[in-house]
């Protein structure tokens, strides 16, 4: 359990020792891999998650650095699973603050690295939210089929998951890269996502806290998801 502090901190000074400093991302953009790993709703097992932080194939780690990083990145691990359970923001408290950049505002470096972590991890765990989404679409047609009182008038009370899980992730991409986002605006568009970084900026814990409720309501409809989820934690 994350006693103090975020959940950065549990691997910030590891991540950042000079036997690590050509193998590894920095600390903001591990800790956002092991946030979207953490909020996948199945977790993948350790070996196969850990190796996509590893940058390059010519790093030669002795055993007892294998051994420091794999239980490092296993209590990160830990104490995003640990923040999820206390619906805690996972993001430590200066990312949610945007900065001037001569004379303009932006998201922080720190911040775009966090998010550009986040985003590579959901990538390679497409496969994973896929399955969980076909699972979860039999289970709602089945409660459907079962619900024989229920009123097909009645309007949809909440956004569809398809909705939720898009807007998610487009602000994810947005603040990660926004500069590429403003080049794909025409001018109007631009100058309105300009006036608006901050806000999405601020906007952002409450985003990421609807992407993991989204994995979980996902993650309901698995088979064996406790069991998976035991053996990785």
């Amino acid at each position: 359990m994350v006693k103090d502090g975020f959940p950065i901190n549990t691997i910030s000074d590891i991540v950042s020792l000079p036997s690590f400093e050509n193998v590894l991302p920095d600390a903001y953009y591990v800790d956002g891999m092991i946030f979207a790993v953490a909020s996948a709703p199945e977790i993948p097992m350790p070996e196969q998650w850990m190796p996509w932080l590893i940058q390059s194939s010519d790093s030669h780690l002795v055993d007892k650095d294998v051994d420091k990083l794999a239980d490092t990145l296993m209590n990160g691990l830990r104490a995003h699973l640990d923040f999820m359970r206390q619906e805690k923001s996972p993001m430590p408290s200066e990312l949610n603050v945007a900065i001037e950049v001569q004379g303009t505002t932006r998201p922080s470096k720190e911040l775009e690295s966090w998010l550009n972590g986040l985003l590579h991890v959901h990538k390679q765990l497409e496969p994973v939210w896929q399955n969980a989404w076909n699972h979860w679409e039999k289970h709602l047609e089945k409660s459907k089929a079962n619900k024989k009182d229920c009123d097909d008038n009645e309007p949809e009370k909440t956004e569809p998951a398809e909705a939720r899980l898009s807007r998610c992730l487009k602000l994810f991409s947005t603040l990660a890269n926004i500069e590429l986002a403003l080049s794909y605006r025409n001018d109007k568009q631009a100058a309105q996502l300009e006036s608006n970084i901050n806000m999405l900026v601020k906007q952002l814990p409450s985003v990421l806290a609807d992407y993991t409720m989204l994995s979980g309501e996902l993650a309901g409809a698995l088979p064996n998801q406790f069991e998976t989820f035991n053996k990785v934690t």
